[in-house]
C-alpha cells in the first residue's frame, strides 16, 4: 500500500526555504489583525470573473511516498490576458528593503502555480508578489512568468527538499505502532482504581470526548492516563498527545513514566518544553538576536539538527536537548520548539496550549484534530487561565518611556513619535487617578476603548523603530520593548473582551495600574480546547465536581468519573484541631500550634513532619514562637523565590529515619504542597493550618460579585473551593503508596463545619478532636 504524505503549501516550503538568523518578530496587535483586512482591500480590486481564496490539491511522487500537497492562494486572476497566482503579504517593514522578495514567499506562490497548472492544464502560469505596508498601505507588485516545465522541476525539487524529513517520520510511525502494539502495562499489576481510570481515558479518546476525572493521589495517575493515550496514538484513534503540567516537579514524573514504558520497547518521540529563561545559554553568549551565535544562522542549521536528534534520541528532556543544540549551533529554546512539531508526545506548561501569547502557534489544525490534551492537576488550570487571559498595564512604564526617547529626538528619527504616543498613554492613565485614590471607585464593567485608540499608535510606533534597528541605548530598548509587549498583549486581550471580564485600576501615590481582569476564563479554554481530538482533566482535588465542571468549561456530552481512595482507613491518623485561626485570631493561635508541633515531634523522634500555613507571614510568626523552645528538631522553612537548587535541598532534607525529628515549614498553594512525593518514611505527618481561603482583596470580592450575579455562590466559588483545595493538596502530600502510614492534623474550627467538613475527603471526616487546651506547652506559654 503506498503511504501518503499530506501537507499544507505553507508548510512545506518553510521547511525547504527557510534559512537566515532568528529576528526578533514584532507583530503589532494592529498587523495580527490588519492582515485579513489588507487580504480583502486588495481583492475588492479584483476582475469580476477573477477567484479569490481559492483550494486547489495536488499529489506529487517521489521514491515510495506520495504528497498530497494542499493550500489555498489569495488570487487567481488574469493580467493582460495571462492566468495568474497573486500571493499577498502584509509587512511593517520598508517596503525599499524588500529586494527582489523573500524566497519563502516565492516559493508558497510557484507552488499554487504549479498546483493550477497540473489542475488546469496550463502551458505557462505568471506569479506575482503583491506586498502591502500595514500602516501607509503602500504596495509593491512583483511577477515572474514561468512555463509548466519550470514549475514542474520547481515543484520536484521542494518535494526532494522535504523528502528525507518525511522519510524519517513514516519510518518512525511505523516503528512506533509496532511497539505500541507490543507493549503491556508497565507495571506487574494496575493500583486499585487505575484500571478504571485507564479505561475511562482510552474510551474518551475513542469517542472523541472530554473526560473530568477526580483520581486520588498515589494510584499512579501520570501512567493511568498516558498508557491508554499511548495505546490509542498506536491504533490511530490518535495521533499525538500533549501532557500539560502547572509545575516541573509533575514534568519529570511525566518523563519518567514515558522512560518505563520505552524500558519496555515502547519507541516514542517524546519531547519536553522548558522555559526560555531556563534553558537559554544566555550565560555563555549574549541572547539577542544579532548577538547569539545560536542565533545568527539558526535557519541554516536548525533542519539538521531535528534530523540527527530524531533519528537518534526517543526520550528528549532538557539535557538531551541542550546537548544537540550545542553540537549543531542552535538556540535551544527555539530548538525545542521546532522539534516539539515533529514529536509524538509533548510535555510541557499549561500556556502552550491556553496562553494567546506563548501557544504553539504553527500547530496545524489537522494535527489539532488528531491530538490529545492530557491536563495534569488540572485544578491549577482555574487560576492560571484567569491569569493567562487577562492583562494589565501599568503607568510608569510609559512615563518612562516617554521622557527616555523625548531626550533622543536628536538622535533616533523614531523617538519622537514614540515619546508622543507614550505621552498620550501615560496621560491618559493620569487621569484616572484624578477619578478617585479608590481602586473600587474605577471598577468599570466596559472595555477601556479610549485606551485601546490610544495603544495602538504607541505599538505601530514601537514597531517601526524596533524594525529599524531599535534604540542604541540599551536602557531605552528595553523600556521600549516592555512597554511594547505590555500594549501588545493588552490589545489582544481587549479583542476577547465580553461580560465575563470587567476593568478596574488601582492607584498608588504616582503608580497607576489598569486591568483587564478575566472573571471567568471557562468559556475561553472551552474554545482553546475545542479543535483537539479530546482533552482528559484530572487531579486528585478536582472538588467539588460541578465547580471544575463550569470553570474548567466542561461540555455536556463530557464524562465525569471519580475514583475512589484505594487506601486503608488505619494507613490514617486524621487529627483535628478546632482552633480559630481568622486573620484576627492568629496573634492568640501561634502558641497552640507551636505547642501541638512539640508534641508532635515527640510523638515521632526520629519522624519527617510538613506543616502547611496559609501565608508567608503567618508561618514566619509560628515559626518564631516554635523557635523559642524548639527541643531536639531540626527546623527548615521554605522561602519565597526559592531558586530548583533550594528547592531540591530541602526535599532532600527529608530522608528516611533522621537521628532527630525534622519538621519543614511551607505554605499551602506553594511548591512543596503540590506535585512532591516524599513516600515511606521520608514523611510521617503533615500538619494544615487553616482552610486556605484567599486572602480578601479586590479581585476576589470581584470575582464574588461576579459569581453571585450569574446566580452561583459567589464566596464558594471565590473564597472556598479554591482554599479548600490547597487543603486537599497539602494533605495529599502523606499516603502516597499502599504501605505508607502517617499522622494528618487539620487546624481550624471551620473543618467541623460546612461547607468545608463536606468537602474533605470521606477517608478524612472520621477524625479524633484534638483540644487546644490539651497540647503540651512549656511554662513560658
Amino acid at each position: 500500500m503506498t503511504t501518503e504524505i499530506r501537507i499544507p503549501v505553507r508548510p512545506l516550503v518553510e521547511y525547504v526555504y527557510r534559512s537566515g538568523s532568528i529576528r526578533p518578530g514584532f507583530r503589532t496587535n494592529a498587523s495580527m489583525h490588519e492582515g485579513t483586512r489588507i487580504h480583502q482591500r486588495v481583492q475588492k480590486d479584483y476582475a469580476e470573473e477573477d477567484l479569490k481564496e481559492v483550494f486547489l490539491e495536488a499529489k506529487l511522487q517521489y521514491g515510495d511516498l506520495v504528497y498530497v500537497i494542499e493550500g489555498r492562494c489569495d488570487g487567481l486572476i488574469r493580467l493582460d490576458g495571462q492566468l495568474t497566482v497573486d500571493e499577498i503579504k502584509s509587512t511593517a517593514g520598508n517596503l525599499d528593503d524588500l529586494g527582489e522578495g523573500a524566497p519563502v514567499h516565492w516559493a508558497q506562490a510557484i507552488m499554487y502555480a504549479y498546483m493550477i497548472a497540473v489542475q488546469q492544464d496550463e502551458p505557462r502560469m505568471q506569479v506575482q508578489l503583491t506586498y502591502v505596508h500595514s500602516m501607509s498601505n503602500e504596495e509593491r507588485r512583483m511577477r515572474r512568468m514561468l512555463e509548466r516545465e519550470e514549475l514542474e522541476q520547481f515543484a520536484a525539487e521542494v518535494i526532494a527538499g522535504y523528502a528525507p524529513y518525511a522519510e524519517m517520520m513514516v519510518a518512525h510511525e511505523q516503528k512506533r505502532d509496532e511497539t505500541v502494539r507490543g507493549l503491556g502495562f508497565p507495571f506487574q499489576k494496575y493500583r486499585e482504581g487505575q484500571r478504571k481510570l485507564a479505561g475511562a481515558v482510552y474510551q474518551t479518546i475513542r469517542e472523541g470526548k472530554g473526560l473530568m476525572a477526580k483520581a486520588p493521589t498515589g494510584i499512579g495517575k501520570t501512567m493511568s492516563v498516558l498508557f491508554p493515550t499511548v495505546k490509542a496514538i498506536g491504533e490511530g484513534e490518535a495521533g499525538r498527545l500533549f501532557y500539560l503540567t502547572a509545575r516541573t516537579t509533575t514534568r519529570a514524573t511525566a518523563e519518567e513514566a514515558f522512560a518505563r514504558m520505552q524500558a519496555q520497547g515502547l519507541h516514542m518521540h517524546v519531547i519536553s518544553l522548558t522555559a526560555k529563561d531556563k534553558i537559554c545559554f544566555k550565560e555563555e553568549e549574549a541572547c539577542d538576536a544579532g548577538q547569539c551565535g545560536m542565533c545568527e544562522g539558526y535557519y541554516d542549521r536548525i533542519n539538521g539538527a531535528v534530523l540527527d536528534m530524531l533519528e537518534h534520541e526517543t526520550l528528549m528532556t532538557r539535557p538531551v536537548i541542550e546537548q544537540y543544540a550545542r553540537k549543531h549551533r542552535v538556540c535551544p529554546f527555539e530548538f525545542s520548539l521546532d522539534a516539539a512539531y515533529a514529536a509524538d508526545a509533548v510535555i510541557c506548561d499549561y500556556n502552550y496550549i491556553f496562553d494567546p501569547r506563548i501557544s504553539l502557534k504553527r500547530m496545524l489544525e489537522e494535527q489539532k484534530r488528531k491530538t490529545v490534551l492530557l491536563v495534569d492537576e488540572a485544578h491549577n488550570l482555574v487560576d492560571r487561565g484567569r491569569m493567562m487571559f487577562s492583562a494589565e498595564l501599568a503607568k510608569s512604564a510609559f512615563f518612562d518611556t516617554q521622557s527616555t526617547f523625548k531626550a533622543l529626538e536628536g538622535s533616533l528619527p523614531a523617538a519622537k513619535g514614540i515619546a508622543s504616543t507614550a505621552g498620550a498613554v501615560d496621560k491618559y492613565m493620569g487621569t484616572i487617578r484624578s477619578h478617585g485614590e479608590n481602586a473600587g471607585e474605577l471598577l468599570k464593567k466596559e472595555p477601556p476603548e479610549e485606551l485601546f485608540d490610544l495603544l495602538e499608535p504607541f505599538v505601530m510606533a514601537a514597531e517601526q523603530c524596533l524594525l529599524e534597528g531599535g534604540a542604541q541605548d540599551e536602557e531605552a530598548q528595553a523600556l521600549l520593548l516592555d512597554a511594547y509587549f505590555a500594549s501588545q498583549n493588552f490589545l489582544r486581550i481587549g479583542k476577547l473582551y465580553d461580560e465575563r471580564f470587567i476593568t478596574y485600576a488601582e492607584c498608588e501615590r504616582s503608580e497607576v495600574r489598569i486591568r483587564l481582569f478575566c472573571l471567568d476564563p471557562s468559556v475561553l479554554l472551552r474554545q482553546t480546547a475545542k479543535g483537539f481530538r479530546s482533552v482528559v482533566h484530572f487531579s486528585a482535588t478536582l472538588s467539588p465536581m460541578g465547580y471544575y465542571r463550569d470553570m474548567l468549561g466542561a461540555g455536556e456530552d463530557d464524562y465525569t468519573l471519580r475514583v475512589p481512595s484505594p487506601f486503608r482507613p488505619e494507613q490514617l491518623d486524621v487529627r483535628l484541631m478546632p482552633l480559630s485561626v481568622r486573620y484576627k485570631d492568629r496573634e492568640r493561635s501561634r502558641r497552640p500550634i507551636a505547642g501541638m508541633l512539640r508534641q508532635l515531634a515527640a510523638e515521632w523522634p526520629q519522624g519527617n513532619l510538613l506543616v502547611f500555613f496559609p501565608s508567608y507571614p503567618y508561618m514566619r510568626e509560628v515559626y518564631d514562637t516554635f523557635m523559642e523552645q524548639p527541643g531536639n528538631v531540626d527546623v527548615t522553612m521554605q522561602r519565597q523565590g526559592m531558586s530548583e537548587e533550594e528547592r531540591d535541598q530541602f526535599l532532600n532534607a527529608f530522608q528516611p529515619d533522621p537521628e532527630r525529628t525534622r519538621i519543614g515549614f511551607a505554605v499551602q498553594g506553594g511548591v512543596f504542597s503540590e506535585g512532591v512525593d516524599l513516600p515511606g518514611d521520608r514523611l510521617n505527618g503533615v500538619v494544615v493550618v487553616g482552610a486556605g481561603l484567599p486572602q480578601i482583596g479586590l479581585e476576589n470580592n470581584v470575582l464574588r460579585d461576579y459569581f453571585n450575579e450569574t446566580g452561583r455562590n459567589g464566596f464558594n466559588y471565590a473564597y472556598i473551593f479554591p482554599g479548600m483545595n490547597k487543603v486537599l493538596q497539602a494533605g495529599g502530600r502523606l499516603i502516597r503508596t499502599e504501605e505508607d502510614t502517617g499522622v494528618l492534623v487539620l487546624i481550624d474550627d471551620r473543618f467541623t463545619q460546612e461547607p468545608y467538613r463536606s468537602l474533605l475527603p470521606k477517608e478524612w471526616q472520621h477524625f479524633t478532636r484534638i483540644a487546644p487546651s490539651a497540647t503540651n506547652f512549656s511554662s513560658n506559654d
